[in-house]
């Protein structure tokens, strides 16, 4: 899997889906200030690294689930990608919005989900988990069986580690910050000096690169 981690990650380097500034951070909507910013919504529009992504979480999937029926995508960062996914499998594909529509239906699940189905989550990118482990609980809610989850990539937050811990459900991620780290230090993208900095903001991400 170290291959596919670091193939990965250089991938994404590669066409800018993942920037590191330790020096300038970037700041998330939340307020967080952080050296890293992380789209994957860009692999798309690279047809050979898309094709290797989408192959790859499909390869998970069909290893670890070979009971998976139905794949599903959070929205909206992952809606392209677990259509794909989907679509390499021959499964069908639905979606889960952050909350349910104020229109229409009111549906929250987009796609034809019969209850009892074994659902496969697909995400691109895993920060504190809260918004991928709320898809989760919306597609229990409508009474399917949740295998597992698998993502393009992870900072690997303790807080998310603790948080799918405690939702009971197994994460898979093609790639990761750690490996992103030895990536870019390999290929001299980042200075040694810049390494103990970016594990530092992994580790306090709400309070790095503040006064506190």
């Amino acid at each position: 899997m170290e291959s596919v981690e670091k193939a990965v990650a250089k991938s994404l380097m590669d066409i800018k889906a993942v920037m590191l500034r330790p020096e300038s951070p970037f700041t998330w909507a939340s307020g967080w200030k952080s050296p890293i910013y992380c789209d994957n919504r860009r692999i798309l529009s690279y047809p050979e690294i898309r094709q290797n992504v989408c192959t790859w979480m499909a390869e998970i999937i069909r290893n670890k689930y070979p009971e998976v029926e139905v794949i599903a995508g959070v929205a909206t960062g992952a809606i392209a990608h677990g259509y794909l996914v989907a679509h390499i499998l021959g499964k069908p594909f639905c979606y889960v919005r952050p909350k349910p529509k104020d229109h229409g239906t009111g549906s929250q699940i987009e796609g034809i989900l019969e209850p009892g189905s074994k659902v496969v989550i697909v995400e691109d990118l895993i920060s504190t988990g809260m918004s991928s482990l709320a898809a989760k609980n919306a597609l229990v809610n409508a009474g399917v069986d949740v295998l597992g989850m698998v993502a393009i990539f992870s900072y690997g937050f303790n807080k998310a580690r603790k948080a799918f811990e405690d939702a009971d459900i197994e994460l898979t991620t093609l790639s990761n910050y750690d490996a992103l780290i030895d990536v870019a230090h390999e290929t001299g993208y980042i200075k040694e000096s810049d390494i103990e900095v970016l594990k530092e903001w992994r580790f306090s991400p709400s309070t790095w690169g503040t006064n506190e």
